[in-house]
């Protein structure tokens, strides 16, 4: 009844009307699209939760690559994405190099360090336990039965001066063409 006698009075709750017009939503999800401006408010974590990186800050004035996985040592990131990256000669001209996963600092500082264990790629491993990132983007997917939880697609975004000049998303969240090194960088 409340919600009737609101209807009637034109006075129906935003929320409400945009539930309603969901079902009936044809246009296609935003994604990151080129031209895009990466995210100046949204930090990231280095190492650990106190190491906050602003990726909008670290490609202020330069060129890079932000390489989004769905979750540190899950099989296609661990043996084929990223080590796609790190072994290709082409590497070295892409700027500043950063992943990007909903994962902990924690994890993601022992992940580095498992796949990089010299550091040498220059490749900076960073945490978006909170999607923040990624939603911002709108890159993230639900994949509870996969991973348990929201997770970030599968990704790479050539950015210049913190435009987004290139995205590569991988069309089914996971998989792994796309967004692979030698289709990136050549």
């Amino acid at each position: 009844m409340f919600f009737a006698a609101r209807r009637l009075t034109g006075a129906f709750p935003l929320a409400l009307h945009r539930l309603a017009a969901a079902p009936f939503h044809s246009t296609a999800p935003a994604l990151v699209k080129v031209g895009d401006r990466i995210p100046e408010h949204v930090k990231l974590m280095e190492g650990s939760p106190g190491n906050l990186v602003s990726l909008a800050q670290e490609l202020k004035g330069k060129t890079g690559l932000i390489i989004g996985v769905p979750a540190a040592y899950s099989p296609a990131c661990s043996e084929t994405h990223i080590p796609g990256y790190i072994n290709s000669t082409r590497l070295k001209d892409a700027g500043a190099v950063f992943v990007v996963a909903a994962n902990d600092a924690f994890v993601m500082k022992a992940w580095s360090k498992a796949l990089d264990p010299s550091g040498s790629s220059g490749i900076r491993f960073l945490a978006d336990p909170t999607l923040a990132f990624t939603n911002a983007l709108d890159l993230s997917f639900d994949g509870s039965a996969i991973f348990g939880g929201h997770r970030g697609k599968r990704y790479a975004l050539i950015v210049k001066d913190g435009v987004v000049e290139e995205a590569y998303v991988e069309p089914d969240n996971t998989g792994l063409n796309v967004s692979a090194a030698e289709k990136v960088l050549g």
